[in-house]
């Protein structure tokens, strides 16, 4: 891969991980459509590892908080304790245990989500059909609670809507706001659930394939790099106009794109500009 490809998907990675359109399916079908080829689920994980630290950046505040609140919920003799019905330490909870759905059914499927799954025709029906669901959910479900309101067994919900990311064109963000609208969450605490939850299961999922393809010498080390740091850069600016955005719109134009978008796939496919595999 040129320094140029990896630039351009990078670019890619930052502007759509964290809208409700699928990152994977954008760079799977970016590479097959500029002649590239299929970058891969290695490449996708770690380049991931980039736009999750711009979470980390703009939520830095937030995380510290969160994990500070949770240790000293923790029962040692701490001088200043936490009651473990704060808001903080419930959500440090939420976080663990939305983490293990994506975690476990990653490790049990990890070949079938690398081969398989990549299928173009199966990632344009879930960009349309889980599009279609993400407004039917945004238009009609509550939107009353809060991120302070989420218990411990919708934070395990949502993490299954979140492990529904491993297939492509199903997007981490889009399953997990989708769930959590489901649940009567408003927008707000929706999308803020979407980027902490995710803040584990990417790190976890782009570090091992970082090891992986290093171990094996099969790391194209520069060209990651150089993608890693630019879905940084337009990753965290996303971050920003995203919670800005949703605060007086819904999601119906991301429905609207995807499921154009799943329209073009179909059509591309058909006509051989683009591959199933």
């Amino acid at each position: 891969m040129s320094i140029f490809e990896a630039a351009i998907l990078g670019l890619i990675q930052g502007l759509t991980e964290f809208l409700p359109i699928s990152s994977s399916a954008h760079l799977r079908i970016a590479g097959d459509l500029a002649g590239w080829g299929d970058p891969g689920a290695a490449f996708t994980a770690i380049i991931q590892i980039g736009t999750e630290l711009a979470v980390l950046v703009y939520f830095w505040n937030d995380i510290v908080r969160i994990i500070s609140k949770w240790f000293h919920a923790l029962p040692f003799h701490w001088k200043h304790p936490v009651p473990q019905d704060d808001p903080d330490v419930r959500m440090g909870w939420i976080v663990i245990i939305a983490t293990i759905p994506i975690g476990v059914l990653g490790l049990l499927f990890q070949d079938t989500i690398e081969t398989s799954l990549r299928n173009l025709y199966i990632t344009a029906f879930v960009l349309a059909a889980f599009g279609i669901l993400l407004g039917v959910v945004d238009h009609y479900a509550r939107r009353e609670r809060s991120l302070e309101q989420m218990t411990l067994r919708d934070g395990l919900i949502v993490g299954l809507g979140q492990a529904l990311a491993l297939i492509p064109g199903v997007s981490r963000s889009g399953g997990t706001i989708t769930t959590a609208r489901l649940l009567g969450y408003d927008r707000d605490a929706a999308a803020r659930a979407s980027f902490l939850l995710a803040i584990p299961a990417v790190l976890a999922s782009g570090f091992f394939q970082l090891f992986k393809t290093a171990g094996n010498g099969t790391l194209d080390v520069a060209p990651t790099l150089v993608a890693a740091v630019i879905a940084f850069a337009v990753g965290y600016v996303v971050i920003v106009w995203f919670l800005k955005l949703i605060t007086t719109k819904s999601f119906m134009p991301f429905v609207i794109y995807r499921v154009i978008l799943a329209a073009c796939v179909v059509i591309l496919l058909a006509t051989g500009a683009l591959h199933v595999f």
